[in-house]
C-alpha cells in the first residue's frame, strides 16, 4: 500500500465520493479539450476562474485554450497521472524530455474555480493545516511530481500548500 492509499483509507466515504466526482469532471475537461468540445469545457469552468501560472510565458498553453486564443492542435495536453486530494485534482503530464507540466484544479460544488499551472517545475503539495487540526498525512507531503522522462534534468522546485 502506498502513502496515498493510506490517505484515502483515512478519509470519510463522502470525501472519497467527492474526490472521485472531481476527478471525473477534470478528466472530462481534458477529453473535451482534446475533442474540441468547447461547450463541454465551458460547462465545467466557473466564469470567474482564478488562474495562477508558473513557467515561461510562451508556455501558457492551457490559458490560451480556455480563452479560445489557441486550439488543442497547437499544444496537446495528455494527462499521465490524475490524483485527487480534497477539493483539488492534480494532473501531471510530459512530452519527451523537453516539456513537463502539472495542473492543480480546485473544484467547488462540481465547478472548477481555480487553476494553478506549473510548466517545467518540480511540484510538492504539502498539508499546511494549523496545529491541532487532524493531519491527513504523517509527513505533511500529500503529492510530489513524478516526471519519469525527466530524471536527468534539473527542474526548479515549488511547494504548494493546501
Amino acid at each position: 500500500m502506498s502513502a496515498n492509499d493510506a490517505v484515502v483509507l483515512a478519509m470519510p466515504v463522502s470525501d472519497l465520493n467527492a474526490e472521485m466526482q472531481n476527478k471525473a469532471i477534470v478528466d472530462a475537461l481534458y477529453k473535451g479539450l482534446s475533442n474540441g468540445e468547447i461547450e463541454t469545457v465551458a460547462r465545467f469552468i466557473a466564469s470567474d476562474l482564478e488562474w495562477w501560472f508558473h513557467g515561461p510565458p510562451k508556455c501558457q498553453h492551457m490559458m490560451r485554450m480556455l480563452t479560445g486564443e489557441s486550439s488543442q492542435t497547437k499544444f496537446r495536453f495528455e494527462p499521465r497521472n490524475i490524483e485527487a486530494i480534497g477539493d483539488c485534482v492534480i494532473i501531471e503530464g510530459w512530452e519527451g524530455a523537453q516539456v513537463y507540466w502539472v495542473h492543480v484544479w480546485t473544484l467547488k460544488d462540481g465547478v472548477i474555480t481555480h487553476l494553478r499551472e506549473y510548466f517545467n517545475t518540480w511540484l510538492t503539495v504539502t498539508d499546511i493545516s494549523p496545529h491541532g487540526w487532524k493531519i491527513r498525512h504523517e509527513n505533511h507531503t500529500l503529492w510530489e511530481s513524478h516526471p519519469r522522462d525527466l530524471f536527468n534534468r534539473s527542474l526548479p522546485g515549488l511547494v504548494l500548500g493546501i
